[in-house]
């Protein structure tokens, strides 16, 4: 199926690539999982990604932000923060289930606060993301064209749709990541933790298929718990809580090949800031700020020598 041709996501590129850096509401343990843990208020997740300078912010799960469209943009808009788009799981391999109702009612919200990605995970339809079912061909077949068809609906809107592979969902691992570029047309989110939990090596995946990213989840990893997660000997959950995401900088991710490769290749959507953390209570001092402040340091220091580099080279 062709899709209708979208702006690309994020900014132009006469934007500085130090004004795409974005925060997601899932580095301060803000999370659609039921009991994931304590969960902070909007109030000062927004104020935090204010803080540490960040541009905008990732939407959150359903509840975080009013639902109503233009009361969204007002709580947005107090805190000076860009919508980015959100993180939405979405069931499209279910015979008889049409996710694009739901869809059109998330556009909407997209409308009202000019957000420009759709970031789909193809959920299992279980809570959480420590198991998941095994899909036959008729079930995948239905998942790529539902693919299509949201991708198609969302580019009526002016969004772009991309496709969030994801631990503990329908598309987690290298094959099934291959299996939807090869069967559908929808643009990827480069979520670099999630790739390389489930067996991609997300520098490998930027070289490869460039003109598929376009929209960016950085995380930082530590292989080791990673390692324990893929073999099954720690679950999704049990990982999170023993610090297998890092500011990045600081694990095993090869974050600096992988935003050298995209500015290389003309990327111009944003730099999401994203370590899934699971809060117990209200933190006392900073909490979790204090690594999304080294990653957006992190970040900023790449694109920063990147830029010096092009300029370097025209010179």
């Amino acid at each position: 199926m062709t899709t209708t041709p979208t702006p690309s996501a994020g900014s132009t590129p006469s934007t500085p690539s130090r004004s795409r850096i974005a925060g997601a509401p899932i580095s301060w343990g803000v999370c659609e999982v039921p009991n994931w843990g304590y969960q902070l208020s909007p109030d000062r997740v927004l104020d935090e990604m204010r803080e540490v300078g960040l541009a905008a912010t990732e939407l959150g799960p359903e509840g975080f932000l009013p639902a109503d469209p233009d009361q969204m943009a007002g709580v947005l808009a107090a805190h000076q923060l860009t919508a980015v788009g959100g993180f939405t799981p979405v069931v499209m391999h279910r015979p008889g289930h049409d996710p694009l109702p739901a869809i059109d009612r998330i556009l909407e919200q997209y409308e009202a606060t000019h957000a420009e990605v759709l970031v789909l995970s193809a959920t299992s339809g279980q809570d959480g993301y420590d198991s998941r079912p095994t899909l036959d061909d008729d079930e995948w077949d239905l998942l790529l064209r539902n693919l299509d068809r949201i991708s198609d609906r969302a580019a009526e809107r002016g969004v772009r749709a991309v496709l969030h592979p994801h631990v503990g969902t329908m598309v987690e691992n290298g094959d099934e990541v291959q299996r939807v570029l090869g069967g559908s047309s929808i643009s990827l989110c480069l979520d670099t933790g999630h790739l390389l939990i489930g067996g991609t090596d997300p520098a490998d995946l930027t070289r490869q298929a460039p003109d598929r990213i376009a929209h960016t989840h950085l995380k930082d990893v530590d292989s080791q718990i990673a390692d324990k997660v893929r073999a099954g000997r720690l679950s999704y959950t049990e990982g999170v809580v023993e610090g297998m995401y890092r500011p990045l900088g600081t694990g095993d991710v090869d974050v600096e090949t992988i935003v050298s490769t995209l500015q290389g290749n003309g990327y111009t959507g944003w730099y999401t800031l994203e370590q899934d953390t699971i809060l117990t209570e209200e933190p006392r001092g900073e909490g979790p700020v204090t690594d999304v402040r080294t990653s957006a340091g992190y970040v900023r220091s790449l694109l920063t020598s990147t830029a010096e580099a092009d300029s370097a080279e025209t010179l």
